[in-house]
Parts: structure tokens; C-alpha cells; sequence
């Protein structure tokens, strides 16, 4: 039996207004386990997802109840989904998007049965994210993700033939530039009026069942081969708010991804959407911005990347933030191999240099 707020237990962070130290774990498979992971000072919550069930379909309660019971083993709390893909055909606003749509709440009401609080999801058409190459090496030996223009300049989804990393690998060469085709037939115009149609579904079960919905923003957040995006700036995320303006209906901050583009003052926009409580989950890595604007992920430290993470840090706890916090993708450092972005060891490294921050500026604001 697992007890709540007591030692040796998971403590009630629920009367605390702390951020919540959260992780990425994708399930049995993942070679990061559990145990590593509680190992991690101050860590709390687990970020996970069903794995093994396609977008559109419903995820077996088994499933959930699963992750929820491994996480209650290792004293970890299983309460972030990461994520419920949204179906291509919901995006595109097709004849079958009330089915889905009906099949995306029913998953909300399941995995709110089983404790979770936070969905985390994206509106992005074809592909999640966007990079050159998983392996770039630094000088110091480690390795990270890269975005280089001048690999992506040139390039025609529609007459060549490309597989970049992260693209959805379960389309064929042709189903992808049937995609491509239909998305620049509806244009970024489109694409919000059908955001606006799913969310004005699917909010009110979100509000109903006590699960913020929280939108992660486009990476990177510009437009890739002609594809509309949306989710990008300030000015977008402020009309995504107004569409249905609930505490229900927030923002997954990512730094790394808004943090692409210079036009993002990041600092100044996380202070704004967390004192109007409308940051549910912050992913907080650092980015560093070339002089071309290709991009190259780094190590979390300020002096690494283009972000000023003492800021961004200062700007969630300045506005009373208590939402989750997870440190997003890290490097491969110390010779170890995997998922890229996901390794052990450099992740463990950012969430300890987040604690740090974080404990500092309490300190400062006299929350210690």
C-alpha cells in the first residue's frame, strides 16, 4: 500500500505552491527504468504515455492502471500524459473528426480515472518535430540534436526523396505527399479553424474530468517545406488562449522549442502566461541559435546555449508557478547510447541544475 504525505512514502505536493519535478519514461522498453529515475533528487512525477495503441484508437484501461501502479512502486507519481497524439485526420478537419474526436475524450476520462492531471499534445501537421541530425558531435565529445538550414535548403518533400528525424514513420513516401498537398490546401487559416473545432470538443470534458489540457508548441516553431504552423509566438499563443479561455486550456512551454527563434523573448512570455495561470507544464532546455538561424541543442547551462535560464527560472518562480517541470531533452554525455535527447545522465544533470535554480530563486523570494 502506498502512503500519501508521509516518510517514506510520495509526499503530498498537492499544499505546496512548488513546481513539480517531473520525467520522461517510455515504458517497460525504456532502458532508463524507473528506479533511475526516483534516484533523481526531488523527482516526483512520471511523464508517460500508451505506447502501443495507434492515434484514433482508445487506449486499454490496463494499460494506464499498469503505468500507474509501476510509478506507485518506485514512489513516483504517474500523473502527466505525454502525449495523446491528435490524429492527422482531426487536423485536417476530415469527415471522421467527430469519431475521433469522441475516441480523444473517451482517453481523457480513462486516464483521468487513474490520477493524471496534465495532458500534453500538439497540433502539428505530418511530423512532431524537425531536426538534421540526432548525433552532431561538440568538441567535448558529446552529442546532441541539430537543426542545419543548409541540409534542409533545396529540399522538395514532393519530388525528393527525404526521411528526416522525427517524421511519423508509419506513412509511406506517398501517403506523406498526399499529407504535404492537403496541408498547403489549408493553410494556417485552416489549421485554426479546426484547433478551434477540437478544442471547443474537447475542453469541456478536459474541465469536466479536472485535466488541464496543455498545448506544446511547434519545434521549430516556423514553417518547414510550406507546412502551416501555428502554435510559434506570442501573438499566436495569445489567440489560442482566447478560443477557449479556461484554466483547462493551457500551454506546455517549451523553451527549446519557442527558444529557436529570437523573435521569442522567452523570459518576458513565460512571466506573462504564468501570472495569468495558463502554463500547466514547463520543458525547459537550453538552445543555442547560429548565425544562419539553424539551431543546435545544448547543454542546460546559460553560458551553453542562447536562453537565459536564470530568467526563465526567476520568471515561474516570481509568478507563483506550481505546475510540472521536466528537463527535456539532454545530450549523450559519458558514452551512453539510446533514444537520442533521452539519455539518462544529462537529463539527471538538468533537472539537478533546475533544482539549484529553482531553490535559489525561493530563497530569494523568501519561499524557503
Amino acid at each position: 500500500m502506498i502512503m500519501y504525505g508521509v516518510a517514506g512514502g510520495i509526499p503530498d505536493y498537492r499544499k505546496e505552491n512548488k513546481m513539480k519535478a517531473s520525467f520522461r519514461w517510455f515504458g517497460d522498453n525504456d532502458p532508463i527504468t524507473l528506479e533511475y529515475i526516483s534516484q533523481i533528487p526531488g523527482m516526483r512525477s512520471i511523464v508517460s504515455a500508451v505506447y502501443d495503441v495507434k492515434p484514433g484508437e482508445i487506449w486499454p484501461e490496463e494499460s494506464i492502471r499498469y503505468i500507474k501502479e509501476s510509478c506507485e512502486k518506485k514512489n513516483l507519481i504517474f500523473d502527466v500524459v505525454e502525449s495523446i497524439p491528435v490524429p492527422e485526420n482531426i487536423k485536417l478537419g476530415s469527415i471522421d473528426r467527430d469519431e475521433l474526436i469522441e475516441v480523444y475524450c473517451e482517453n481523457i476520462r480513462r486516464v483521468a480515472k487513474y490520477g493524471v492531471k496534465c495532458v500534453c499534445y500538439n497540433f502539428m501537421p505530418v511530423f512532431d518535430w524537425t531536426r538534421t541530425q540526432l548525433d552532431k558531435m561538440a568538441p567535448d565529445g558529446s552529442t546532441s540534436l541539430v537543426m542545419y538550414w543548409d541540409q534542409l535548403n533545396g529540399l522538395d518533400p514532393l519530388k525528393d526523396d527525404i526521411n528526416l528525424p522525427g517524421w511519423d514513420t508509419s506513412y509511406t513516401k506517398d501517403e506523406i505527399k498526399e499529407l504535404f498537398v492537403k496541408y498547403a490546401k489549408l493553410g494556417e487559416e485552416g489549421l485554426w479553424d479546426n484547433l478551434t473545432y477540437f478544442l471547443e470538443k474537447v475542453i469541456p470534458v478536459a474541465e469536466e474530468y479536472n485535466v488541464v489540457m496543455a498545448i506544446h508548441p511547434d519545434d521549430p516553431p516556423y514553417p518547414i517545406f510550406g507546412l502551416p504552423r501555428i502554435i510559434t509566438c506570442e501573438k499566436n499563443l495569445d489567440r489560442f488562449l482566447e478560443i477557449v479561455d479556461s484554466p483547462s486550456n493551457s500551454l506546455t512551454f517549451c523553451t527549446g522549442s519557442l527558444g529557436c527563434s529570437r523573435e521569442n523573448d522567452i523570459p518576458s512570455m513565460i512571466a506573462k502566461y504564468s501570472a495569468m495561470n495558463r502554463i500547466a507544464f514547463m520543458h525547459i532546455r537550453n538552445v543555442k541559435i547560429l548565425e544562419d538561424n539553424s539551431f543546435e541543442e545544448s547543454g542546460h547551462l546559460t553560458k551553453n546555449g542562447s536562453l537565459n535560464m536564470y530568467e526563465i527560472v526567476k520568471s515561474l518562480v516570481d509568478n507563483s508557478f506550481d505546475g510540472y517541470v521536466r528537463p527535456d531533452h539532454g545530450r549523450m554525455v559519458w558514452g551512453e547510447t539510446g533514444k537520442p535527447g533521452y539519455g539518462l545522465y544529462d537529463r539527471a544533470m538538468g533537472m539537478t541544475y533546475l533544482n539549484g535554480l529553482f531553490e535559489a530563486c525561493e530563497s530569494v523570494k523568501g519561499e524557503n
